[in-house]
């Protein structure tokens, strides 16, 4: 009797371990189905580390008649393999598309996991980024996640993206349409934000980022990514009221508001304060006290205290170049 209740423990706990990705103190983490034919597995809500493997991009799958599409499908090989494996849980049809957002290695590393399975998957993405990320962009940001989270193997020879795209242009796969959009700046300048039209989805990419921050590079434009998601929360531009918001990072959401006000909201302020040093005639770190109480419903999100002040700067350099 006391084997067999032993056997049953056992039996559970190996289910359970099948049950989801796991990442220790973090929690479980499993593709959820947040509308329609999309399943959304949101990340951690961290920046990349040992701790989260290197796992805390938004993964997606959208379902169609005979295979399933993937958007962004991780930060590195044996998280994609994880990946993969909960993909599978959703569905046993093949991967038959996958679409990346942007340069950064966060979001398409993974790539060679789901490509490794599938060796003829098409893999979209800007044009832009496929030049960028063959140039010496995939090497930085391989740097800068191995660093981070000591868990590339196995990550190289990288598994670029094979299929370019155009801003506006449609693809169509397997009877779902996706509308991409790109914008020459934001939060890179290979960006593509993907309507799914079926279900009536924005995937937003890194334009928008909810309870953690990140950097904002060189290519990045905190004006132009205000301006985008004016756009998007005006409906202008050929943007509509959508069913489901998927940000980069943080959890998606029916509200529009919920959704894109938070990282909105914080990037004006910051914008408001470069623009009160600048006209003052004083550098941004003098300014940042006073920023830092405007952002008091910000201090608790993730790499807040590594990031604001890098933000501030960086706002501060495009009000100076724009002398407004």
């Amino acid at each position: 009797m006391k084997k067999a209740v032993l056997l049953t423990s056992a039996a559970m706990i190996f289910s359970l371990s099948l049950s989801a990705l796991t990442l220790g103190k973090l929690g479980d983490f499993k593709f959820e189905k947040a509308n329609d034919n999309v399943y959304i597995m949101h990340g951690p809500e961290k920046e990349p580390s040992k701790e989260n493997e290197g796992f805390m991009n938004n993964p997606a799958i959208i379902e169609s008649k005979n295979g399933l599409i993937i958007i962004d499908p991780g930060g590195n090989y044996n998280v994609g393999k994880k990946i993969l494996a909960e993909v599978e849980k959703v569905s046993k049809k093949p991967v038959i598309a996958i679409f990346n957002t942007h340069k950064h290695g966060d979001h398409w590393f993974a790539n060679k996991s789901f490509q490794e399975k599938y060796p003829n998957v098409p893999i979209y993405a800007l044009n832009y980024m496929i030049e960028q990320v063959k140039d010496n962009s995939a090497e930085t940001w391989y740097g800068i996640l191995d660093r981070m989270t000591g868990n590339l193997n196995g990550t190289k020879p990288f598994a670029f993206p094979t299929k370019g795209l155009e801003s506006r242009q449609t693809v169509v796969v397997d009877g779902q349409t996706f509308i991409m959009r790109h914008y020459a700046r934001g939060h890179t300048d290979t960006d593509i934000l993907i309507e799914h039209t079926n279900s009536n989805t924005l995937f937003i990419g890194d334009n928008l980022i909810i309870n953690r921050f990140g950097a904002f590079d060189e290519s990045s434009s905190i004006h132009e990514n205000i301006a985008l998601l004016e756009k998007i929360k005006k409906q202008e531009d050929g943007f509509k009221k959508y069913k489901l918001y998927v940000p980069g990072h943080g959890r998606s959401s029916s509200s529009i508001e919920k959704t894109i006000d938070p990282f909105l909201n914080y990037m004006k302020i910051i914008v408001a304060g470069a623009q009160k040093a600048y006209k003052d005639g004083i550098e941004s770190y003098e300014i940042k006290p006073e920023v830092d109480k405007q952002l008091k419903a910000y201090h608790k999100w993730d790499a807040y205290e590594g990031q604001m002040g890098k933000h501030l700067m960086k706002a501060y350099e495009e009000v100076e170049a724009l002398d407004i």
